[in-house]
């Protein structure tokens, strides 16, 4: 774990475009989160995965309207989050 002593942060995150957490929409998470340094997991129903695996986040099937809970935990996990949530809520880009 990349862990910075500090506690993680933990938030949540809505999936708000219209196609959910598809494959771009992934992708789009997977770079940013290789990004950094610090552990960002994403987790839906008790399944948990890693933001840096695109399978992992694929098997999440989020659809528009899920809600995700985000923890981030490690030495650059304030602009880790900060980029994560932004992600999320810019809808990837993507119309919603």
């Amino acid at each position: 774990m990349a862990s910075s002593g500090e506690l993680m942060i933990e938030s949540e995150v809505k999936v708000v475009n219209k196609l959910g957490l598809h494959a771009r929409a992934c992708s789009k998470v997977v770079k940013a989160a290789a990004s950094f340094e610090s552990d960002i997991t994403l987790t839906h129903c008790n399944h948990s995965v890693s933001a840096k695996g695109i399978m992992g986040l694929m098997m999440l099937a989020a659809t528009q309207g899920t809600t995700l809970k985000l923890e981030v935990d490690g030495d650059d996990e304030v602009v880790a989050h900060e980029t994560i949530h932004e992600l999320f809520r810019s809808g990837f880009g993507e119309d919603y």
